[in-house]
């Protein structure tokens, strides 16, 4: 494999879908467990949950010893010091959130980038360059022709500039943002079910194939093997499926329903449960 190509990049380009999860317990064993179901990347959230991008090592070593490619979502594009100590701790990317268009990805780009490609300071006592001088020449080599910035397309001024968007050299792969672009499009819960939204989602699917974007999705929150099959249908190619924490929440609703269901023939009972309210039909 070409050095100078990220591993989520050649995975793409020998057709194997790369099967990524959203992280949010903060816990590395849930990390470790998704790489043991057989996952490719995990995408480690702190722009909602509880993690902060300064203190992910713990959960990109997790990754890393389970064969995972990890990634952080840093809460704003325009920090620099989120998106500089997010890669300083291993990550081979990071998803950013909020986009609105190139100008957002330029800044991120002087951020995640040693000069002269960007403005990113150096430092040897960081943990992606082996805590050594001699790592770090080849880490800021590494990071400049490797790491992959991944803009989240769930603003409607991205959706306005996405050719521009997709047209830069630093953007390889896009995520499409359903839930927080419904809501600024003014369509609420109507998600894929909203003609605008739907309009919205296949300007992005030509944009990006169009200028040979990749582009990641797939049904987060509920899918089946038909919801699967329509998004690679659609011109998915890199996959995000499951959340952590709602799937343990949907495991054990699934442990509770069978106590109850058991319950039935008896003159025992259980008091019912809320639900997530989460099934396939939100996201298509």
């Amino acid at each position: 494999m070409d050095k100078a190509v990220h591993p989520l990049i050649d995975m793409i380009k020998r057709k194997v879908v790369p099967l990524g999860m959203q992280s949010f317990t903060t816990d590395p064993a849930f990390v470790e467990v998704v790489g043991h179901a057989g996952y490719d990347f995990v995408m480690l959230d702190t722009e909602h949950a509880p993690n902060h991008p300064r203190a992910m090592e713990t959960l990109i070593r997790a990754a890393e010893g389970v064969g995972l490619m990890p990634f952080v979502r840093v809460p704003d594009v325009h920090c620099e010091a989120d998106i500089r100590r997010a890669l300083e701790a291993g990550a081979t990317g990071v998803f950013l959130p909020m986009v609105r268009g190139p100008e957002d990805i330029r800044a991120a780009a002087s951020a995640a980038f040693f000069p002269p490609k960007g403005q990113r300071g150096v430092c040897p006592a960081m943990r992606a360059s082996g805590y050594s001088l001699v790592g770090l020449q080849a880490y800021t080599e590494r990071n400049n022709s490797q790491t992959l910035l991944i803009p989240i397309i769930e603003n409607p001024e991205a959706v306005m500039n996405i050719d521009a968007i997709c047209a830069l050299d630093d953007v390889q792969v896009i995520a499409f943002g359903v839930g927080d672009l419904s809501f600024a499009m003014g369509q609420g819960f109507a998600m894929m079910s909203s003609p605008e939204v739907r309009a919205a989602y296949a300007a992005v699917l030509q944009a990006a194939r169009h200028h040979g974007v990749a582009i990641v999705g797939g049904p987060v929150l509920g899918g089946d093997a038909d919801a699967c099959r329509k998004a690679l249908d659609d011109g998915i190619n890199v996959f995000s499926v499951g959340l952590d924490i709602l799937g343990f929440r949907k495991f054990c609703e699934q442990m509770s329903d069978a106590v109850s269901t058991g319950l039935r023939p008896t003159e025992y009972r259980r008091a019912e449960r809320s639900s997530t309210g989460f099934t396939p039909s939100v996201e298509r």
